[in-house]
């Protein structure tokens, strides 16, 4: 028997207010006092008070043709959002029409609304496949399976100073079909949450058609792992693997997000695993753990966690800080055996001597299995010249702390504030491709 999303008494099960009605009643009480100050609108607000306009994007999907229609409609009480720039390629992002200019210049879609608000709508092709293979966002007669961006183009604003949205995401579904986004759902509707921009925007994954869902709080965290009936998602399988190694990843992690979505698909879906802000998909047909002894999900998990941004040319520090604790955290909980873990460290450290460089481009596959032998040597040393107190968890907390991107200075400043020193690991000359990153 699956477990569909949603509850049967919404009211009963959340034991608060209607987010629909709490959402309104939050607005109301925001936008009450701009609505009082009257007159003209300004750059400036004319209190501390943060003027707030509401955003609501309706999707409609249309299966039979693998599309969707997305509608956004801006209440204001004055003109507190004056223009929208998006980022709307014509290849992909079509049919532009609603109130006030619109207007394209090349990939640029640039709409002025009305003083007091109103909608715009576009349509959007949904399958695309990657790298010529399956499909990274899919929408057939019986499910669909995209990213929030995929369908919303990403957008910067000019407004009155500080002026902040309230945003929601509802959906016009065929009938049988439910929805599961990374957000809370109460009501039908999904609330956006992205305290750190004033213009928020639905990212993350998204699955609709006829669900079946798995939900457990573990470590404090929210899980649930959803995807189509029919497609032979291990759900429980999933959640088995969190429940082992969640509660590790917490003792390195200092704040976990609140929530993490799993999203699942069998064919067409392309046969890999891919992170989104709180929530990830892999395929229905990837294996928990492979025979090499790691794990996409694990992988991905780590991708979800890691709160930090590299250059094109330093990829190789996330993908290999990812792959190295997913690899951890299957040890450390002991899902995998000292004996097993040790075959699987050797095993990347072979794969590793097929890739002549670690700076520069995309992490591949032996580029990454490079970079977990840097992350190896790295926690020796930093352990010995510590005497064993501290270790490359450390390293990642201070990077988590810091919020920022991350290069090899950076990772290099981490370390020496730890061992009082320059890490031998981190050596230009044992970082082939780095040398011409660090130079002007």
């Amino acid at each position: 028997m699956n477990c569909f999303s949603g509850c049967h008494d919404r009211r009963k099960c959340a034991g608060i207010l209607p987010v629909a009605l709490l959402r309104r009643l939050v607005f109301f009480l925001l936008v009450a006092p701009v609505m009082a100050c009257g007159g003209p609108s300004s750059e400036t607000p004319d209190d501390d008070t943060p003027p707030v306009y509401e955003i609501v994007y309706r999707v409609s999907p249309e299966p039979s043709q693998g599309g969707v229609t997305v509608e956004l409609e801006l209440r204001q009480s004055q003109s507190l959002l004056r223009q929208v720039r998006f980022r709307a390629p014509g290849s992909r992002f079509n049919d532009f029409a609603g109130d006030g200019s619109i207007e394209r210049d090349g990939d640029v879609l640039i709409w002025s609304p009305l003083q007091q608000g109103g909608k715009l709508r576009w349509q959007v092709s949904v399958p695309h496949r990657r790298n010529g293979k399956g499909y990274d966002a899919w929408l057939g007669e019986s499910w669909g399976l995209f990213r929030a961006e995929d369908i919303i183009p990403g957008a910067a604003t000019r407004t009155v100073k500080a002026a902040r949205s309230v945003t929601s995401l509802e959906f016009d579904l065929p009938p049988d079909w439910s929805v599961v986004t990374q957000y809370p759902n109460e009501d039908d509707v999904f609330i956006v949450r992205h305290d750190q921009r004033r213009f928020k925007q639905p990212k993350g994954w998204i699955v609709m058609g006829n669900l079946g869902v798995r939900r457990d709080e573990i470590a404090g965290v929210e899980v649930a792992v959803v995807g189509p009936v029919g497609n032979g998602v291990r759900r429980l399988d999933m959640l088995a693997l969190m429940n082992w190694t969640l509660p590790e990843l917490a003792r390195i992690v200092p704040e976990l997000p609140p929530r993490i979505t799993i999203f699942s698909a069998a064919d067409p879906m392309w046969r890999g695993g891919l992170s989104a802000p709180a929530s990830l998909y892999i395929h229905a047909e990837r294996p928990l753990l492979s025979e090499n002894g790691t794990s996409t999900l694990l992988h991905e998990i780590m991708h979800v966690v890691l709160d930090f941004d590299t250059d094109h040319d330093h990829d190789w520090i996330v993908e290999g800080l990812a792959e190295y604790y997913g690899l951890e955290l299957l040890r450390r909980s002991g899902t995998i055996s000292p004996t097993r873990f040790e075959r699987a460290r050797k095993a990347q450290k072979d794969w590793s001597s097929t890739s002549e460089q670690l700076c520069g481009g995309p992490s591949s596959g032996a580029m990454t299995a490079r970079a977990v032998s840097v992350f190896v040597e790295l926690d020796r040393e930093i352990r010995r010249k510590t005497e064993g107190v501290g270790s490359l968890d450390d390293v990642m907390t201070s990077i988590l702390a810091a919020k920022g991107d991350v290069d090899v200075d950076v990772l290099d400043r981490f370390v020496r504030d730890l061992i009082g020193e320059n890490p031998d690991a981190l050596h230009i000359n044992k970082l082939p491709g780095c040398r011409k990153m660090s130079q002007p």
